[in-house]
C-alpha cells in the first residue's frame, strides 16, 4: 500500500493510501485518506475487508493506533467500509461518522465496540485536534445518503465517487489534462450518478468552497485549474440510469 502526503502544516497532515501493487485481481483500486491534527486522526473511507492488513500496516507508520480516534464512511458500499469489523477490533475506542440512513446496513459489516455517530442530512462539522472538518451533503451522488469531507484549512475536498475514474494501480496520481481524463470518467458518472438535480445542488455547494485538491475515492486527484474544469464538465454532463453514454 503506497502512502502519499497531500498536505502538511506542522502536525496537520493529509495522507492518501492507494495504488496497492499487491491488490488482488478483480478488486477495484480505491483511495483511502487519513487526516491528522495533533494526537487525533480520522480515516476517511478506510477501505474494503481485503485491504485491512496493508491499510493498518501503512497507517501505523504515521500514527499509533490510539491516535486514530475517528472513522468516516461516506456511504454504505463495501469497497469503502467492509473492513469495519476488523477496525472494530483494532480501534475499540474510535467513533464512526456516517449517514444516519445507512446505520442498519453498515452494521452488517460488524461493529460491536466502535460507536456509530449519525450524520444528519444537512451535514455537520467535526473537530479533529485543532482543525474542523465539514461533512458536505452529496446525496444521490451516487448513494441516496452520502457525504463528502472538506478541510477549510488544507483546502482539500474528499469527493467520494464524484470525480472517480477506474484506473490501474500504476496510473499517475494527478490529473494532467482534462481532455484525456474525461473519457475515463464519462461512463462511470453517467451510469452511477442518478439525478441531475442532485448533481447541480452538489456543484452549487462545491463552487462555494476554496478547493486546492479534490480527492475522489477512485483514480486521480484534481488541482487547479482542473478542479474548475471538472465542475464545468460535470455540470453539463447529463446523468441518470437511462443514460447509455
Amino acid at each position: 500500500m503506497l502512502a502519499t502526503t497531500l498536505y502538511e502544516d506542522g502536525d496537520h497532515r493529509w495522507i492518501m493510501f492507494a495504488r496497492d501493487p499487491q491488490k488482488a485481481e478483480g478488486i477495484i483500486d480505491t483511495n483511502q485518506y487519513m487526516v491528522q491534527s495533533g494526537d487525533q486522526a480520522i480515516l476517511l473511507d478506510p477501505g474494503g475487508i481485503e485491504l485491512f492488513a496493508p491499510m493498518l500496516s501503512a497507517v501505523l507508520k504515521f500514527v499509533p493506533a490510539e491516535h486514530i480516534t475517528h472513522l468516516f464512511a461516506s456511504h454504505q458500499d463495501p469497497d469503502i467500509i467492509s473492513s469495519l469489523g476488523l477496525w472494530d477490533q483494532a480501534l475499540p475506542n474510535a467513533k464512526l461518522y456516517s449517514p444516519w440512513l445507512w446505520e442498519s446496513f453498515i452494521r452488517h459489516f460488524g461493529m460491536e465496540k466502535i460507536e456509530f455517530c449519525a450524520i444528519p442530512d444537512e451535514g455537520m462539522t467535526l473537530n479533529i485536534g485543532r482543525i474542523q472538518l465539514q461533512f458536505i451533503p452529496a446525496h444521490y451522488l451516487h448513494s441516496s445518503g452520502n457525504f463528502h469531507v472538506y478541510d477549510p484549512k488544507a483546502k482539500i475536498l474528499m469527493s467520494g465517487d464524484v470525480g472517480a475514474a477506474m484506473e490501474s494501480t500504476d496510473a499517475p496520481l494527478w490529473v494532467d489534462t482534462m481532455s484525456t481524463h474525461i473519457p475515463k470518467m464519462r461512463k462511470f458518472h453517467q451510469r452511477w450518478m442518478p439525478s441531475n438535480e442532485a448533481k447541480l445542488d452538489w456543484i452549487r455547494r462545491a463552487r462555494q468552497l476554496d478547493i486546492q485538491i479534490m480527492a475522489p475515492q477512485h483514480g486521480r486527484l484534481f488541482q487547479p485549474p482542473h478542479v474548475q474544469e471538472f465542475l464545468n464538465w460535470f455540470e453539463d454532463l447529463p446523468v441518470g440510469i437511462a443514460i447509455k453514454g
